[in-house]
């Protein structure tokens, strides 16, 4: 039975992995798509198939992210087409590589990807969401946003703006009809790791989840409408009293006088 239209959805960086998933897993909920990723032969060859077997509309961007024309050129498209009623903010890179070993021009490009279009991109969303009074707004963070000691600190660091950026905006939106989530992947088997000079095939099976595993996770995050949603923690009361543990401490983060542990000379 074909899917209700749920309008069109955006993703970024959608030729490959978890944005490929998303593509044929949103276009069998009933969304049209728009592809955005910069190899153009990827983005035809997935859109041919998922018009084939879907019926969905279909449109490519073969746009870098990094350009600040093409960004620009993606960003008008979410101002200006209305039909757009989800945003995937999927696109990014990352590395495993340690500071002292890291090139800084290649972190400050991996900052202008992961945080700078990402934010651009929503910002340039997110007002039509409010006017139109539907929405919704998916970031691809990552575990490392609240486990940055797990690999290289400029990736981490970029993730956790990732996660802070979505709580903040699902505050500032949740009653005006836009719906926010961020997902934070553990390790999953994508090109991610060949591309940071470490093949998937050299980490323990135990800890890498299959990218289709991970997106049908997060959609049914998605659909419960979590805020954040970590695909790989099976206990999730861990979350709740991580989260509940910052939500105690909150309160207390900003007083007129020091702690007295700072003043009492202990």
């Amino acid at each position: 039975m074909a899917q209700a239209y749920q309008g069109t959805a955006l993703i970024t960086g959608a030729s490959s992995g978890i944005g490929a998933v998303y593509a044929e897993r949103l276009a069998r909920r009933g969304y049209d798509l728009i592809l955005v990723a910069r190899n153009r032969d990827r983005l035809i060859a997935l859109a041919e198939r998922i018009t084939s077997e879907t019926r969905q509309s279909v449109e490519i961007v073969d746009a870098d992210l990094n350009d600040p024309a093409a960004l620009t050129a993606v960003e008008a498209k979410l101002k200006q087409d209305a039909s757009i009623t989800l945003l995937v903010n999927n696109a990014g890179v990352g590395t495993h590589t340690p500071l002292l070993d890291s090139n800084v021009d290649a972190m400050t490009r991996m900052i202008d990807l992961n945080i700078t279009a990402l934010t651009r991109l929503t910002y340039a969303a997110v007002p039509g969401f409010v006017a139109r009074g539907k929405g919704a707004v998916i970031n691809i963070s990552s575990i490392v946003a609240i486990s940055p000691e797990t690999l290289n600190g400029v990736y981490g660091g970029t993730k956790a703006f990732v996660l802070a950026f979505s709580q903040s905006l699902h505050r500032e939106l949740a009653d005006k009809g836009v719906q926010v989530q961020a997902v934070l992947p553990g390790a999953t088997a994508t090109d991610f790791w060949q591309t940071g000079g470490l093949p998937v095939e050299h980490l323990p099976k135990e800890i890498v989840m299959s990218a289709t595993d991970m997106v049908d996770a997060a959609l049914t995050g998605f659909e419960r409408r979590e805020l954040v949603t970590i695909p790989s923690l099976h206990a999730g009361e861990e979350w709740d009293a991580y989260e509940a543990a910052r939500q105690t401490m909150t309160p207390h983060l900003s007083t007129n006088v020091p702690a007295p542990r700072y003043t009492n000379g202990q």
